[in-house]
């Protein structure tokens, strides 16, 4: 499948065959803040351009203090070389930086980002196994469209309401990270530039979020 091919799938995904697999599957989110941090491994939810600036917008937030460049392909001891999109910014035990440990609480909970906000779930448009992309954790259930990654809070119970809002939800997702990765496609352009350039879905940044002409 093309990108734009799967697009058009996300775009045909029924919300009501969603909300139905989610409510048998179950879930309720129990505070344990597994999904929140590195658990032995960096933290890596990506985040994007409009998330990063909605936080900005609702806190005196600079671009680094929410976003880093995603570390795959990049090597520790070299601080050079090219990403491809955001991940949230992480603390020093790899956790991502805005979870609250003491309170079990996340501190942009009302702006966070839509892979945060559909965790434990993922999207398969059937062919291929493509979708949006997996949150940590192995997959250990499958209903339909719909993917249940390892968290505690699956089996639990939920209402109908709030099975048809998260579905809603998953359904964006996998929109718009298609729509993102069909933009960084159309965008990228090899860069000779010191330092990392971070690709995404709207050209070439530097690492504090600014392009690399300079520009915001």
């Amino acid at each position: 499948m093309t990108l734009e091919s799967e697009l058009a799938a996300a775009r045909e995904l029924d919300v009501g065959e969603i909300a139905e697999a989610v409510h048998r599957i179950g879930f309720e989110c129990t505070r344990c803040g597994h999904c929140c941090r590195g658990m032995g491994e960096e933290h890596t939810a990506t985040v994007f351009p409009d998330e990063i600036r909605a936080v900005q917008a609702s806190e005196e937030y600079d671009w680094r203090d929410i976003a880093r460049p995603m570390p795959f392909g990049l090597a520790d001891d070299d601080p050079s070389g090219d990403t491809f999109e955001w991940a949230l910014q992480t603390d020093a035990c790899g956790d991502c930086t805005f979870y609250d440990a003491d309170g079990e609480a996340c501190s942009i909970y009302d702006d966070r980002p839509l892979l945060c906000e559909t965790y434990p779930f993922s999207i398969t448009l059937g062919e291929d196994d493509v979708g949006t992309s997996e949150p940590m954790g192995s997959v250990v259930d499958t209903d339909g469209p719909v993917r249940a990654h390892e968290c505690e809070g699956l089996g639990r119970d939920i209402t109908r309401e709030e099975a048809e809002e998260l579905a809603a939800t998953l359904k964006e997702r996998a929109i718009r990270e298609l729509e993102e990765a069909i933009a960084v496609r159309d965008n990228y352009e090899p860069v000779d530039a010191d330092g990392v350039v971070v690709h995404d879905s709207e050209g070439q940044k530097r690492p504090d979020g600014t392009s690399l002409d300079g520009s915001r």
